[in-house]
């Protein structure tokens, strides 16, 4: 088995836990061979709205907890920032539960003195602000395509095919979701030049970027329940994006790919 990387830091949201469609066993894979001093989880973890309608907590979900816990105690400094669907535990921001920070954001200065915005992004979302009913039915129809994704990708494990995102593959084709993806984002590096920072790291949209706003930096981590995605911070500072599924291929092919060091402002 591979060693564990080890990284300055490392960002994961939108695990969705307490969900049918949370990618447990993959993100299991994925912490067992990454490592980091310190680890932001940038919201979205456990989905209380999923667990508030029916109970769904499998063992696997529960070992993702347990495995971060273990970091933890191994001296890994954990930052939980809430996002809209745990958002019940805003009301503990600047509580410490052990070795875990709860805060509703934070920025985090890298290596290089670049200083990032962390925030999940939900505050910047106006059909989560302003219309609720809107995004609890937009959260229903995910539901139904993450279902229909899990019976077609049964399919295509049987013939040999790596996992495919119904929903990414409908964000990516439908022009009023590109067009809210890129008004997200611009809205995002807004928020980080407003507050006075290089760049912002986030989640909530489930989808992964690193892209460059007049000198601003923007980053989302993905998610896990699409694209099982997470973005590390090396020791010179450098901001890497994880793509779990392809790396993993081709670990499991039995050798290493090359490390992707991109530029601090590449997509």
């Amino acid at each position: 088995m591979q060693q564990p990387r080890h990284f300055r830091s490392l960002f994961i949201s939108d695990l969705h836990l307490g969900t049918k469609g949370a990618q447990a066993d993959a993100l299991l894979e994925f912490l067992k061979v990454h490592d980091a001093d310190t680890i932001y989880l940038v919201g979205d973890i456990v989905d209380g709205w999923r667990l508030r309608s029916s109970w769904y907590w499998p063992q696997a979900h529960n070992d993702v907890v347990q495995k971060l816990l273990r970091k933890a105690r191994k001296g890994a400094r954990i930052v939980y920032i809430p996002g809209n669907h745990d958002e019940f535990l805003r009301e503990f921001c600047g509580i410490h539960f052990g070795d875990i920070e709860v805060c509703d954001s934070t920025v985090h200065e890298a290596a290089d003195g670049r200083r990032y915005l962390v925030i999940h992004g939900d505050a910047f979302d106006m059909v989560v602000r302003h219309a609720r009913w809107l995004a609890f039915l937009g959260d229903w129809a995910y539901e139904i395509a993450l279902a229909l994704s899990t019976r077609i990708n049964i399919v295509r494990r049987k013939l040999g095919f790596t996992y495919w995102s119904l929903s990414a593959w409908a964000k990516a084709r439908v022009k009023n979701a590109v067009n809210y993806i890129g008004s997200f984002e611009e809205t995002l590096a807004a928020e980080a030049e407003r507050h006075g920072v290089d760049g912002v790291i986030c989640g909530h949209i489930h989808t992964a970027a690193i892209r460059d706003f007049g000198g601003f930096t923007y980053i989302n981590t993905g998610d896990w329940v699409e694209s099982c995605t997470a973005v590390v911070e090396h020791e010179d500072g450098r901001m890497e994006l994880i793509d779990w599924p392809a790396y993993s291929a081709v670990l499991n092919a039995g050798r290493l790919p090359a490390v992707r060091l991109p530029s601090r402002h590449a997509a």
